[in-house]
């Protein structure tokens, strides 16, 4: 099981925002250097629904001005804006300005970023069901 300061220096991705990380049963592989201005906590973390998968819930922070690169996950993201806002470009779809009360749900190995932050923090839930044994996130 992920602890949470084995997952404090993981990278980030999207709004997902934890590029190198392994969604397994043991502790991340070796994680590459935090995201500047990109704070995250995992605030659950559980085997399932299914076989294969494990669901996490993470609270994320991100200060004004940091874009969140262009990424995938092995499985779907679904966030909640609490506070803050910025253009979320995701695949296929128009670009949608995600602002406090704004959920989405993003399919599994979408292309989606963060961009245009402003000047407040942006403070965001996301549950992510990724498959296990896969990073949470990779550069598209």
């Amino acid at each position: 099981m992920l602890t949470r300061r084995g997952f404090a220096g993981i990278a980030s991705c999207a709004l997902c925002s934890i590029t190198g990380f392994a969604a397994t049963d043991a502790s991340a592989q070796t994680p590459p250097a935090a995201t500047p201005g990109v704070a995250r906590k995992i605030l659950s973390q559980t085997d399932g629904p299914t076989p294969g998968y494990v669901t996490l819930i993470v609270d994320i922070e991100i200060e004004p001005g940091v874009t969140i690169g262009r990424h995938t996950h092995p499985g779907i993201e679904s966030a909640y804006m609490l506070e803050g806002g910025f253009d979320l470009p995701i695949e296929g779809q128009p670009t949608k300005s995600f602002k406090p009360g704004d959920a989405v749900v993003i399919p599994a190995n979408t292309p989606h970023a963060g961009g245009k932050n402003g000047d407040k923090k942006s403070h965001i839930v996301s549950t992510y069901i990724v498959e296990k044994g896969k990073p949470l996130a990779s550069p598209a």
